[in-house]
């Protein structure tokens, strides 16, 4: 199975750098819609029989012009939602807060799955809620599935699960809103990434780990 996760448009909440991740959450900025109105042809080499967006406004409306473009249903899950900031909810990602979100989220596929974020979930909480709906998409028995989600849960999920890629790849590769990961295998046999943001992935990256918006965490004040 060929699977795509896509970060959603951007948001106000990107521009502020906000740590915003409850539902339902904000809509589109107008550059968060044309990013998504650009979808289709992104993908236009992309056999997709089936789509799913998160329980957040933005991933649906990221998804809805490709929708239309393939004919099909969008299918809705909180399970590929972004891991939920608990207690920095709203806070700067540029601070402290930001940190610690990161920093707890890569803590997860390095094994400490029952870390908790502050008043929030645990790895094994969040991973397992996105494995379930991959498992879904990948019992459809589909070539091609993609799922609208989020750019920190999108890098948590791709470096536990796949592999060929370690924590430094994904922690050190923020996603650009609208960005793909491109992954083949199944829940059974495991997954491996074939293309992150367009370039070819062959074997487990090094890098330093990253804040909300990219920069190394030794950078985030």
């Amino acid at each position: 199975m060929r699977l795509l996760l896509v970060r959603h448009g951007q948001t106000p909440s990107n521009v502020d750098f906000l740590l915003d991740t409850a539902v339902p959450g904000p809509g589109l900025t107008a550059l968060g819609e044309r990013q998504a109105a650009a979808l289709p042809e992104a993908l236009a080499d992309e056999d997709i029989e089936a789509l799913y967006a998160s329980t957040l406004i933005r991933t649906q409306l990221t998804a809805a012009p490709l929708a239309a473009a393939r004919g099909l249903d969008i299918v809705v899950r909180d399970g590929i939602r972004e891991v939920s900031a608990g207690d920095l909810e709203m806070l700067d990602g540029h601070s402290e807060a930001g940190r610690t979100y990161m920093e707890t989220i890569f803590a997860w596929p390095a094994g400490d799955t029952e870390l908790r974020m502050p008043g929030g979930e645990s790895g094994a909480e969040v991973l397992a809620r996105y494995d379930a709906v991959v498992a879904e998409a990948a019992a459809l028995g589909v070539g091609t599935a993609a799922l609208v989600s989020h750019g920190a849960v999108i890098r948590l999920w791709t470096s536990a699960r796949a592999d060929n890629i370690d924590i430094g790849f994904a922690a050190a590769r923020p996603l650009d809103n609208t960005g793909v990961v491109v992954l083949e295998g199944s829940p059974a046999d495991g997954w491996k990434v074939l293309s992150w943001e367009g370039a070819v992935v062959d074997s487990a990256g090094r890098g330093a780990q990253s804040g909300p918006a990219g920069r190394p965490l030794d950078e985030v004040e």
